[in-house]
């Protein structure tokens, strides 16, 4: 892991000076005029000088921080920049340079994961979708782990496996919920997680979501488990509503069972089988931890 700042002040700040000092020196400045202008010591200019620091060529030779040492460095020279003006002028290209342009792109090559979002904006954007898509990620994480150290889970596999999944916010399609990539199969009474949570993975566990979403349902997550009436009714013992839905209706059973249903935060669908379908149980909740916990009452 490695912050854009990171990259300012390893890649930019000791080019950035290494040029302004060199810069002054060539109108005459002292050791001791470059260090009080720069706000550094005189061995760290000395240290400038006998090209003892790192630099960063792509920095150095990018036009726009080449204009910017000769315009700090006139401004310095003649008195017409103070040091505050300078600072300024610096952050404002820093700034710039982090926005998708060079030193985002320095960034994304320390950081590959994060070539398919929007650089910088999407990392510093506190309401962000980067953001938000990582925190569905740890949710679902730590729905995982809640299912994973909970003694008997597998016992509670169907035989087409478990899905955990936990939608954005604004979900409208499954690329917009994470789930588990091949699903969680009971291996040998071990329950067994193939990958991590990815978006657009789940179509079947991820529909049901969508479908109480769409049925004005308030939640986000969902996670599917076997099917009997034992199942049923510890559910129903424990506080839970219990809904069936019959998967062979011709149009989207569970959102036209739940439509203008006052839900509860936390419910269950089932359905007990059909024709060449394998009878199945969902617990519905506002995030992947809290259907997990669901689990706990069954075991």
């Amino acid at each position: 892991m490695k912050f854009i700042e990171e990259i300012v002040v390893d890649a930019f700040l000791p080019t950035f000076r290494a040029l302004l000092a060199e810069d002054l020196r060539d109108r005459g400045f002292t050791q001791s005029e470059v260090a009080e202008a720069l706000g550094i010591s005189q061995s760290a200019v000395s240290k400038y000088a006998h090209g003892e620091v790192s630099t960063n060529e792509r920095v150095a030779t990018d036009p726009r921080v080449v204009d910017l040492v000769s315009r700090v460095g006139d401004g310095l020279a003649t008195g017409d920049m103070t040091p505050v003006q300078a600072l300024v002028e610096a952050e404002v290209l820093i700034r710039q340079l982090e926005e998708g342009d060079l030193l985002s792109d320095l960034h994304e090559e320390e950081m590959p994961e994060l070539a398919s979002h929007d650089g910088f904006r999407s990392i510093h954007d506190p309401e962000g979708r980067l953001r938000t898509v990582e925190q569905v990620r740890s949710s679902v994480r730590r729905g995982l782990r809640m299912l994973t150290n909970t003694s008997g889970f597998a016992g509670l596999i169907p035989n087409v496996g478990s899905n955990l999944v936990e939608s954005l916010p604004d979900a409208d399609s499954v690329d917009d919920i994470a789930a588990i990539p091949g699903r969680i199969f009971d291996v040998k009474g071990q329950a067994t997680v193939p990958g991590e949570p990815e978006f657009g993975v789940s179509g079947h566990v991820a529909g049901v979501l969508l479908s109480a979403r769409a049925a004005g349902a308030d939640v986000n997550a969902a996670l599917n488990i076997v099917y009997d009436a034992g199942v049923i009714q510890d559910l129903e013992a424990a506080g839970y509503e219990c809904i069936e839905f019959d998967p062979d209706a011709p149009t989207d059973p569970v959102r036209e069972l739940l439509t203008a249903r006052d839900l509860p935060e936390t419910f269950v669908v089932y359905q007990s089988g059909g024709y060449g379908i394998e009878p199945i149980t969902y617990i519905l909740g506002p995030d992947a931890p809290a259907v997990a916990d669901v689990v706990r009452v069954l075991l």
